[in-house]
């Protein structure tokens, strides 16, 4: 019977599925981080005990505990990112990683990052709460017949001189499906200017065959004899079931795409969901946000949702723990095999002062904060986390 380890976000994303993923790959020999949902807007932070850090879009967050990562079909490639992502990754650690991809995994086009921030812009005050990297928008073009899958890269460019057919398939984007999508006169001079560059395409095919040379494409059947940890993207809060529309994310965070996979992954298998919070709330984007409050009683140290044009700054609210028991006895079981098993982890311990403010019938109340962390251990289900490294993790028994 294979372990099977899935780490799920319970809020709104940034809740430490980083910190997790990394500390189950240090737990575990011969483990595969899965991504199970999400694409290049995610970012996982780790910080190693020995001071480390890295924010991770496009390969696991077990890769400095030496685990190999599978892109799943439901993980949706930037070529773009990926190369980015993975140079700068290359030279500061001198750690080449062991990338897989299932070769029916989307790829994101320069066309949908580009209509994407447009269309977010063109929004205003209506903003849906975008990254900005085009994961949805390459989503919403896959449904109108446009796929491109990482197969098909390999296809079209397994001759290094011949690129015509993908050519004529991102021309025919460009001149049929943009204009429909975006309106013909949306864009404006500049937005014509960057779609119709020859350089950007250029530029991308160049992307695409780094990413083919990095990746190994493969089926999930191959990670039957693996412990397998599963890494959620984004939070069961933007989840496009559970979450306010239209402020959510393109995919599922929790267990139904997991349990998707599992099912193409031979044998028996022992699975726990760990469903993570911060022990405080955030959203990183537009949205409704209970609760919310300008500043939280005690010092918030966030060094990667940083504010961008597209998300503005890190919101803040306390933790709603009815809210939280809500998504995720909702998630887990409506999508959980039979026999898995549940636990709750709370991160960033360390960042409250003497008292936690949760939210309880609708309004915050204060609590002792070593009231709260003993009300939590009496569980006795789950981890505690002190900190940003895998030696901050506690389990709870």
């Amino acid at each position: 019977m294979s372990k099977v380890i899935a780490v799920i976000g319970a809020g709104y994303g940034d809740e430490g599925k980083g910190l997790m993923t990394d500390y189950f790959a240090s737990k575990h020999i011969n483990s595969v981080v899965i991504r199970s949902n999400g694409g290049a807007q995610a970012g996982h932070t780790v910080t190693t005990p020995e001071g480390q850090r890295h924010v991770f879009s496009h390969f696991g967050s077990g890769t400095f505990a030496g685990a190999d990562t599978f892109l799943s079909s439901f993980f949706v490639s930037n070529p773009f990112l990926f190369e980015k992502e993975h140079k700068a990754f290359v030279k500061e650690f001198g750690i080449k990683p062991k990338i897989y991809v299932d070769g029916e995994s989307s790829v994101t086009i320069p066309y949908d990052m580009l209509v994407n921030q447009t269309m977010e812009n063109l929004r205003g005050d209506a903003m849906h709460g975008s990254c900005g990297v085009g994961f949805g928008e390459t989503l919403e073009r896959d449904l109108m017949g446009y796929r491109l899958l990482v197969e098909d890269l390999k296809y079209f460019l397994q001759d290094e001189d011949i690129d015509e057919g993908l050519t004529l398939f991102l021309h025919e984007i460009r001149r049929e499906y943009v204009p429909t999508r975006i309106g013909e006169s949306a864009g404006g001079a500049e937005f014509n200017k960057i779609l119709t560059s020859d350089k950007l395409l250029e530029n991308f095919f160049v992307s695409c065959r780094y990413m083919l040379d990095n990746i190994t494409i493969t089926t999930p059947e191959r990670f039957e004899m693996n412990t397998i940890i599963f890494e959620g993207a984004q939070g069961l809060l933007l989840d496009m079931d559970y979450g306010y529309f239209p402020h959510v994310t393109r995919s599922n965070c929790g267990m139904k795409n997991i349990s998707k996979i599992l099912e193409k992954i031979p044998g028996e298998h022992d699975v726990t969901a760990h469903y993570v919070t911060r022990a405080y709330t955030t959203r990183h984007g537009a949205g409704p946000l209970d609760g919310e409050v300008g500043k939280l009683p005690h010092d918030i140290v966030d060094e990667t949702n940083i504010t961008n044009e597209f998300q503005g700054s890190l919101r803040f609210a306390p933790l709603d723990t009815a809210l939280y028991n809500s998504v995720t006895t909702k998630d887990f079981l409506n999508y959980a095999p039979r026999d898995a098993k549940t636990s709750t982890v709370i991160t960033c311990l360390d960042q409250l002062g003497s008292s936690v403010t949760l939210m309880q019938d609708n309004r915050s109340e204060k609590f002792h904060t070593v009231n709260f962390i003993d009300s939590v251990k009496k569980t006795k289900n789950g981890f505690l986390s002190y900190g940003p490294t895998r030696d901050d993790v506690e389990k709870n028994d």
